[in-house]
């Protein structure tokens, strides 16, 4: 199995937030941190454990770019790139 990194999409399997779309911010010993850039924002992620989500390893390019750069995390582009990938899901 390929590690856990930041950038990565994710889906909650489990919890009251079932079903939802989040961006992984960071990733430490078992635990996912998640932020969706509306309720869950860069500022304060949801701490989850790695069994409970999904994970798609792919990374957004536009994730990519801040990831290379050094780049601060926004909550409007982490917005925009779970909209494009739950739209891609949906189809």
């Amino acid at each position: 199995m390929s590690e856990v990194r930041a950038g990565m999409a994710a889906v909650s399997m489990a919890g009251h937030d079932t079903g939802r779309y989040y961006i992984i911010v960071r990733a430490v010993d078992g635990y996912v941190y998640l932020a969706d850039g509306t309720l869950r924002t860069c500022e304060h992620p949801k701490k989850k454990k790695l069994r409970h989500v999904q994970i798609n390893r792919r990374i957004s390019p536009e994730i990519e770019s801040i990831l290379s750069e050094g780049g601060e995390w926004k909550n409007e582009t982490i917005k925009r790139v779970v909209k494009e990938y739950r739209r891609k899901q949906e189809v």
